[in-house]
């Protein structure tokens, strides 16, 4: 397995090896924010790379999301399309080391690229972040890849494990939406913080 750092994901940005990045809001995020009724939420995108969500979100006039992640690069690139995006909001930093309380914390190839023995404090870290009644939405991978990741693979029994300490599960099942490469090998997850 690689080493996971924040030099080498900076490295695969400046390299163009950003086979996750569609370019756009992921079709299952996108549907459901545009289902949310209130602007005021508090959002986090960890490992947001170029911030397709955010994005979308600030198109649609939410004004409290934080883009995270580990790469300035990505961070950039966001900045330069999206220059009225406040900067503080745009944070360069460890998932496991960052503070805050969210209403709403939107998943997208984040979990998938973290070394899977983290997976147990993913879970632990996102109830400390998510307020209560909050929620956890996205996509996970619901397949075992042959090649060494990242991205990792998983199962979906694998994840209840993770998951179900820390929230109530209201959706958590194959995506109808998924791009056409990722059909039926992804989970549409709907977590609300116990």
């Amino acid at each position: 397995m690689p080493e996971l750092s924040s030099e080498m994901w900076t490295l695969r940005y400046h390299n163009g090896q950003t086979g996750w990045d569609i370019g756009q809001p992921s079709m299952p995020l996108k549907n459901y924010i545009d289902s949310l009724t209130n602007n005021e939420l508090r959002i986090l995108i960890p490992g947001g790379g170029n911030g397709y969500e955010a994005e979308y979100l600030a198109e649609k006039g939410y004004k409290n999301t934080v883009l995270l992640d580990w790469s300035q690069a990505p961070l950039d690139a966001f900045a330069a399309r999206n220059v009225d995006f406040k900067k503080q909001q745009l944070v360069c930093g460890d998932f496991f080391l960052h503070h805050g309380n969210y209403d709403l914390v939107f998943e997208q190839t984040f979990f998938c690229a973290i070394d899977p023995a983290l997976r147990a404090a993913y879970a632990k870290k996102m109830h400390e972040l998510i307020v209560p009644g909050g929620k956890l939405v996205g996509v996970l991978f619901n397949t075992n890849f042959e090649k060494v990741g990242p991205p990792f693979g998983g199962t979906e029994a694998e994840y209840r494990e993770y998951f179900e300490p820390y929230f109530h599960f209201r959706h958590f099942e194959t995506c109808y939406n998924s791009i056409p490469p990722r059909a039926g090998s992804e989970l549409w997850m709907e977590l609300e913080r116990k």
